[in-house]
């Protein structure tokens, strides 16, 4: 894999300090991104944060160079490492993905094509017919020569990993790379391994996944395929979060049809009602993906990252109130809230920088942000 276009490789010392970002509180890949915008550089940014937390009057705890150096030194006793975005290395499809995580964890994968990628989610409490479709899809597709993308959950996605084992499969972890869930497949990620296929995870060492990493894992699992393949999944699922997310992601959503008593084909021929492309072979799938650009990259939205200067004033408590008052829990476009509350795209970015430290405002599809209410 090639580096991005323009990108510029991270020295030791800007890793390090890219890392200590990413892992402050309450900076997510939103934030990690505005804050490069505003300050120039991660090392700029640490050195602004506390002062820029005070303002937003929740000070964060920022993780310390000592944290970061453990942190690098316990993956590489893992085997794996840590991978930036402009790193030659970052999975090309999931760089225009909006919240694109600016660093990553990887373990193996030299030898995969992340170029021709299809994900096949499902439903952990999968039927014998769910499963076998899953390993006949998996088949095929490895045969074809496309690597298997899934979340290492139990039923469809164990399945699918290990039907791809011999052709090349990627695993995304909600957690971190020592904290593989469920435990009953830790097994299948070392098989994954052995194999030659990648393991891969956002999330720092240590870390136990909660509920609201799935959904943050899902993205990922969207944006590193070409296509989302749902084989069974229930109406409210982390399937059907799944391929929500790739359409957002201008990815191609295929579903596998299923009886209609069965609560488990409900999220499938949902899709299917709705538009996804219905599939009864892997030929489907392949047909559809064979006329795909891999590099679609004119098409994938990227975060709201204006071009400021760093000496810009702050935004006084009047700017702040203006905002507060144009937000609410339904996410809005920030173009949208500049015009509605009047304020400049420089005391724009700073607000929501702060809100965002604070832990006021959640972001979604990288261009929507909404109060967060607890």
């Amino acid at each position: 894999m090639a580096p991005a276009p323009g990108a510029t490789i991270l020295t030791p010392a800007q890793r390090l300090s890219w890392l200590r970002l990413i892992r402050t509180d309450n900076v997510g890949p939103a934030t990690f991104n505005q804050l490069l915008s505003r300050f120039g550089s991660a090392e700029a940014a640490l050195e602004a944060l506390p002062d820029l937390t005070r303002r937003a009057g929740k000070p964060v705890r920022i993780t310390t160079k000592a944290e970061a150096e453990d942190e690098i030194a316990g993956l590489a006793r893992y085997g794996a490492r840590l991978v930036a975005r402009s790193d030659a290395d970052y999975p090309p499809l999931l760089r225009f993905i909006a919240g694109a995580p600016p660093l990553l964890t990887l373990a193996g994968g030299a030898a995969l094509d992340w170029q021709r990628t299809v994900a096949i989610v499902g439903a952990r409490n999968a039927s014998s017919a769910g499963i076998k479709m899953t390993r006949l899809l998996a088949t095929d597709l490895g045969a074809a020569g496309y690597t298997v993308v899934s979340g290492l959950a139990r039923g469809i996605d164990a399945a699918a990993h290990a039907a791809s084992l011999s052709t090349g499969t990627i695993a995304v972890l909600a957690g971190g790379f020592d904290k593989i869930y469920p435990e009953q497949n830790i097994g299948l990620a070392h098989d994954i391994l052995d194999a030659g296929g990648a393991l891969l995870t956002e999330m720092p060492l240590g870390w136990e996944p909660r509920a609201r990493d799935f959904p943050r894992r899902n993205r990922l699992v969207s944006g590193l395929s070409l296509g989302v393949v749902v084989v069974e999944a229930a109406q409210r699922s982390g399937s059907l979060i799944t391929a929500r997310l790739a359409l957002e992601q201008d990815r191609d959503v295929f579903a596998v049809p299923g009886s209609p008593l069965d609560p488990r084909a409900e999220g499938g021929n949902l899709l299917i009602q709705q538009g996804a492309r219905l599939v009864i072979s892997a030929a489907d799938i392949i047909d559809t993906l064979g006329s795909a650009d891999p590099a679609r990259t004119s098409l994938f939205e990227g975060d709201w990252q204006p071009d400021l200067a760093a000496d810009a004033l702050p935004p006084s408590d009047s700017d702040k109130s203006r905002l507060l008052s144009a937000l609410s829990s339904t996410p809005m476009d920030v173009d949208e809230l500049i015009r509605q509350s009047g304020l400049s795209a420089s005391a724009m970015q700073m607000l929501l920088l702060e809100l965002d430290l604070a832990g006021q405002i959640e972001w979604s599809s990288g261009q929507l942000v909404a109060l967060k209410y607890s």
